[in-house]
């Protein structure tokens, strides 16, 4: 393992990566930090290509030491697939979707769970503790199941309510919220404090290593084109732990040597019925405000506090990225034409992100023949009541 130390990006103060950690003293979550230099001596591009079909093939990069510890459900290595006629409808004829429908517990939360499950197991974890808006309690506490540790979540009554059912399958400790997820996370802070250190905080960005797990997209992305990087981008953001991690995978990919110095413009989708990081860059702020009653169809990005708000903000801004918020309505009508189109049925997250696509390239930000990449973070089938069927006739 080349992992050194964690460090925090806003006070630059260094933690130990061999002992638990949360957040810094000063309230930042923390960044692993690898000894790059050794990485690049140890692997080239080309041997990743032998090796198995999962995020796991990229261990010089990620944070499990011993590998009795890593607990895998055969996570990543996910498809990017072409979206020609779709694409060009909108005016992107290289439009290319990365489906993370296809990860274990259908969606791209089995990256983070992996890794961060896997690490936790390694420092000695028992029982992990979160808010979730669904897939991410639905991961960890599948993963949890997994590696023999116990789980208890939280989420709000709103959420999908098959990740109700796949974390009370997982045997967790299921805890239902009424109220948002920003409620569920101060239930959780509760219970861990008065846990007396049996019980580890998990939360979004509250430890260091779901976002390991989750810079893998950025990795596969490059490989999967062929060690080049698209033009622009696009990811559904609430916590906004995928966007962070791809921003930083991209950025150790070019200190490795791997990629040139142009890096993708990134951009962060939300729905205008919660869109503090929006409102947040359009203002040229640092950090955002709560937004106030928060709601959206795609629940997963129903974050009106996110903990990562500056790590967002900073990834957009150094790439030279935007951030766009999108109505419901246009949502759900994108994630129809798609699937017509494409054959491929999106989550409301992802559609958001295909909205987003056609707005910014209608409005020229998105210039004529860039190679756009999308993320659709969940599998479609998670999310019927998106596609209505009362109007089909009996026969």
């Amino acid at each position: 393992m080349h992992l050194t130390h964690l460090e925090c990006p806003r006070c630059g103060d260094q933690h130990s990566a061999e002992e638990l950690q949360n957040l810094c003293g000063c309230g930042s979550p923390l960044l692993a930090r690898y000894d790059l230099a050794a990485v690049a001596a140890a692997v080239t591009p080309e041997q990743f290509g032998l090796r198995p079909a999962d995020l796991w093939r990229y261990r010089e990069l990620l944070p499990v030491a011993d590998p009795r510890f890593v607990t895998t459900l055969g996570e990543g290595w996910t498809p990017l697939l072409r979206a020609p006629a779709y694409g060009q409808e909108i005016g992107i004829p290289d439009l290319i979707v990365k489906d993370e429908g296809l990860t274990p517990t259908g969606s791209f939360k089995a990256r983070g769970a992996a890794v961060g499950v896997s690490r936790a197991r390694e420092l000695g974890v028992e029982r992990i503790a979160m808010p979730t808006n669904g897939n991410a309690g639905a991961a960890w506490a599948t993963y949890a199941a997994r590696a023999g540790m116990g789980a208890t979540i939280a989420m709000p009554l709103d959420a999908p309510t098959i990740c109700r059912r796949e974390c009370v399958a997982a045997g967790a400790d299921l805890r239902l919220v009424d109220g948002l997820i920003s409620d569920a996370g101060r239930w959780v802070a509760t219970l861990v404090a008065e846990s007396g250190g049996r019980v580890f905080d998990a939360g979004t960005l509250r430890e260091p290593y779901r976002l390991e797990g989750k810079k893998t997209m950025g990795y596969e992305i490059v490989e999967q084109l062929g060690w080049q990087v698209p033009d622009v981008i696009i990811y559904p953001t609430g916590g906004g732990v995928g966007l962070i991690g791809i921003h930083k995978a991209l950025h150790e990919l070019r200190e490795l040597g791997w990629v040139e110095d142009r890096l993708p413009r990134l951009v962060a989708v939300q729905s205008t019925g919660c869109a503090p990081i929006v409102r947040a860059f359009a203002s040229g702020e640092s950090r955002a405000t709560p937004w106030a009653d928060a709601h959206t169809l795609a629940f997963g990005i129903t974050v009106p506090a996110p903990l990562g708000d500056e790590l967002i903000l900073a990834a957009l801004r150094e790439s030279s990225g935007t951030a766009i918020a999108v109505e419901d309505a246009e949502i759900l009508a994108d994630l129809r034409d798609f699937a017509a189109r494409e054959g491929l049925l999106l989550c409301p997250e992802g559609a958001a992100c295909l909205t987003a696509a056609r707005q910014l390239r209608a409005g020229g930000w998105i210039r004529p023949g860039e190679r756009v990449v999308v993320l659709n973070t969940g599998a479609g089938l998670k999310y019927p009541e998106t596609v209505d069927v009362s109007g089909v006739p009996t026969v």
